[in-house]
């Protein structure tokens, strides 16, 4: 129940983030936020896997090498006719996928016009039909094309588009299926209205054809590609499937839907479209592909891209043409066309690259099919987040507000640890692809919040600290304190400490010859002063008597050298008293005189009184034995008097030991001191006086009345004081009127 009252308001904190967090996991909270940040650390996974060359797949490039030899692009289809047979019929490629498009007709050999020519201005020329119709077959490159790519291994691709007004070009190739073939179930892919695609007689005699539209994140950024896309009812294969359906000699590639089971029916599989993969079927095996959302699949990337970077072959299409290299740079290879030069516009951002060459996409889908190793988003991934959100919000929201920062800060930092190691383990042995930006995120702000919260509450805490002591404690003991609120209160305890109580002289006498305005300003200046030294030597101003001052050091904060501290303000509140003279003299005030006393014992400190009142004050018999040491300083003619266990305490200074006394309301006696200053500042001649009155006071004790007059004499004379003149008078007393054979010399005081 304590523990609730002190930190039920950060639990319910910590528990409403931690629900918040769980709504943006399930989508109740839509935010783009954790997205970014999901894709953020999946980007870092891909660049922090590692990859190997694969031989497997080639990518001829038409480079700039290509271009500068054979001209700019585009290039007339007899060149790409020659480079096909040179990859088909020479190389011996497995299979050829163009990451082109050949949607207009080529009418760079001119025939056209001299077809026209012949029919007008030159129809009357001799032979002219005949000549033409012999170099028809050799003029026509797209028929040159089309002769290439016939009977062989050829994928043509192709785009789709979801433009306004687009009007569609060029023939498709034969769908992978129909939406009627699947029987009423329904397939979540992405749908098209038009669509670019390759001349008729090219995309006829090519064995398949393929799209190769990415998926851009909302930041631009290609992390997956679709498998199949959806138009006009049809469904269609990807470049990547199709040039590897060509290369395995499978023939088709169809949906793997769920099974109906105990949990779903039949026709609820069938409405809800619970595809499980797709399959493509082989002469020897069928591949299975499992999907993401919409028909797509995630792109493992291998690496940074392009012809320096990238962990596939690069060919450049001239060497290809020439046939220069050796058969083995191809022989039994999978290939793609493509281009990487800038201004042909097939650069793409991915994870991995902010300028990744389009036609590497589909290599690196193709060898995730060819390996059946594929990058995979299960279908408990929100759960699998839902959990961690909920074991984060309850480990760091119930164990911050309970621990310190460092504690909590690593608290934090290894829970987070975890988060990210555990989910780039099953990231690089299980192929999953897993959230845990909603998890890192939520314990960031639990952090945040339990480091905001505690920082309110010391600052609280510390303003409390400042409320409770600042009256009563120098500011520096009140910002030691608010350092480490926790280590103090104000309830009552038992220790060892010192007080401290002075008293103005004569006080009645300097009221009645003042104006009470000018009686007003001498107290003012005379506690302003006193509690001046007070707090500048560590002490805790009690209270004002009137005119009296009450104070202690060691509590709050504890003070090894309390006694020290105490002494040595006393000594310089009766400096302070000469210099507040000086001023009163020059305003014709009366002079001030004080009496201070100092005991050192074991007291109880702490918040004392009444319902209607209270302070932070000490209590005891070492408390009233200071008072009476400051009433009976007048009585000795001195300004400080101390007791044994001050002097005892405070071994540094010099003292004078004045008498041994029975004060009001003790029956043991008490030896009493006076502080003279600093031992090690004393000069030879002070110490030696101080000798001389011991010996004095060791006579008097002993009863050698002559003696003792003798040696008190002796100091009068030296340097007067009323001490000795105290003294002298006892002896007189006691020559009158003899102590008993007994006497133990102590004084005893029947008043306050």
């Amino acid at each position: 129940m304590r523990l609730l009252k002190k930190y039920g308001l950060t639990w319910l904190v910590s528990l409403l983030l931690t629900t918040l967090t769980c709504g943006v996991v399930m989508e109740v909270l839509p935010t783009t936020v954790v997205e970014r940040i999901d894709h953020f650390l999946y980007d870092l996974r891909m660049r922090a896997q590692p990859t190997e060359h694969d031989p497997r797949i080639v990518i001829v490039d038409i480079d700039e090498k290509s271009l500068d030899q054979i001209g700019r692009w585009p290039w007339s289809r007899n060149v790409v006719a020659d480079l096909t047979s040179s990859l088909a019929d020479h190389y011996k490629a497995k299979s050829i996928g163009f990451d082109i498009i050949f949607a207009e007709p080529d009418t760079s050999s001119g025939f056209e016009t001299l077809r026209k020519l012949s029919q007008h201005e030159l129809k009357d020329t001799p032979g002219l039909d005949q000549r033409l119709r012999q170099l028809r077959n050799e003029l026509d490159y797209d028929g040159r094309l089309a002769a290439a790519i016939k009977d062989k291994p050829v994928v043509m691709g192709f785009l789709f588009s979801n433009e306004p007004r687009s009007v569609s070009k060029g023939v498709l190739p034969p769908p992978a299926f129909s939406e009627d073939e699947l029987e009423g179930r329904r397939l979540d892919t992405l749908n098209w209205t038009s669509y670019t695609a390759n001349l008729a007689r090219l995309q006829s005699a090519a064995s398949s054809g393929g799209f190769f539209n990415p998926v851009l994140d909302q930041d631009g950024v290609v992390r997956s590609v679709p498998l199949l896309a959806k138009i006009d009812g049809n469904y269609y294969e990807s470049l990547a499937i199709a040039t590897t359906r060509a290369a395995l000699g499978a023939n088709t590639v169809r949906p793997v839907f769920l099974q109906a089971d105990a949990m779903m029916s039949e026709e609820a599989l069938r409405q809800y479209g619970a595809i499980a993969s797709l399959a493509m079927d082989g002469p020897l095996e069928t591949i299975d592909i499992p999907v993401e959302r919409r028909l797509t699949t995630l792109v493992r990337y291998g690496s940074k891209g392009g012809v320096e970077d990238s962990h596939f072959t690069y060919l450049s299409a001239v060497d290809i043409i020439k046939r220069r290299l050796p058969l083995s740079a191809l022989e039994g290879k999978i290939v793609l066309v493509g281009t990487t030069v800038p201004g042909l516009y097939d650069l793409r951002a991915t994870p991995v690259s902010p300028n990744y060459p389009g036609v590497e996409i589909h290599a690196n889908v193709i060898a995730s099919i060819l390996d059946a190793n594929f990058l995979h988003r299960p279908d408990f991934s929100v759960g699998y987040d839902l959990l961690q959100v909920i074991l984060v919000g309850l480990l760091l929201g119930i164990c911050l507000p309970l621990l310190g920062p460092l504690v909590g800060m690593g608290l934090s930092f290894g829970t987070a640890v975890i988060i990210v190691v555990l989910n780039f383990v099953l990231y690089s042995y299980g192929n999953l692809v897993l959230p845990m930006a909603s998890a890192l995120l939520l314990v960031a702000v639990l952090f945040v919040s339990n480091l905001g919260w505690s920082y309110l509450f010391e600052v609280r805490s510390r303003r409390a600290m400042v409320g409770l002591f600042g009256e009563y404690v120098a500011p520096e003991l009140v910002a030691e304190m608010a350092a480490n609120p926790k280590a103090y209160s104000m309830e009552g305890e038992s220790r060892d400490l010192t007080v401290l109580f002075s008293d103005v002289r004569g006080f009645t006498t300097i009221s009645e010859s003042l104006q009470p305005n000018e009686l007003r300003e001498y107290i003012n200046d005379y506690l302003t002063a006193m509690s001046e030294d007070i707090r500048n030597n560590r002490g805790t101003l009690d209270k004002y008597i009137g005119d009296a001052v009450m104070a202690f050091w060691g509590a709050p904060v504890f003070l090894p050298d309390h006694a020290s501290l105490a002494v040595a303000t006393a000594l310089k509140m009766q400096e302070s008293v000469i210099e507040l003279n000086q001023r009163f003299a020059k305003r014709k005030w009366p002079a001030l005189h004080i009496g201070i006393g100092i005991n050192t014992g074991l007291m109880r400190v702490g918040d004392m009184g009444s319902k209607v009142r209270r302070a932070y004050t000490v209590m005891g018999d070492a408390v009233n034995l200071g008072s009476r040491l400051e009433a009976i300083t007048k009585v000795y003619g001195v300004g400080v008097i101390v007791g044994v266990q001050t002097r005892e305490a405070a071994p540094e200074y010099a003292y004078r030991e004045l008498d041994r006394v029975r004060v009001k309301g003790k029956n043991e006696p008490v030896p009493i001191f006076e502080p003279m200053g600093l031992f090690k500042e004393l000069n030879h001649v002070a110490r030696a006086r101080i000798e001389k009155w011991h010996d004095a006071l060791a006579a008097i004790r002993a009863m050698r009345w002559d003696d003792a007059e003798q040696k008190l004499q002796a100091l009068q004379a030296d340097k007067p004081h009323g001490l000795y003149t105290l003294y002298l008078q006892r002896i007189q007393h006691y020559r009158d009127n003899a102590p008993p054979a007994d006497w133990d010399g102590v004084t005893t005081f029947d008043t306050k």
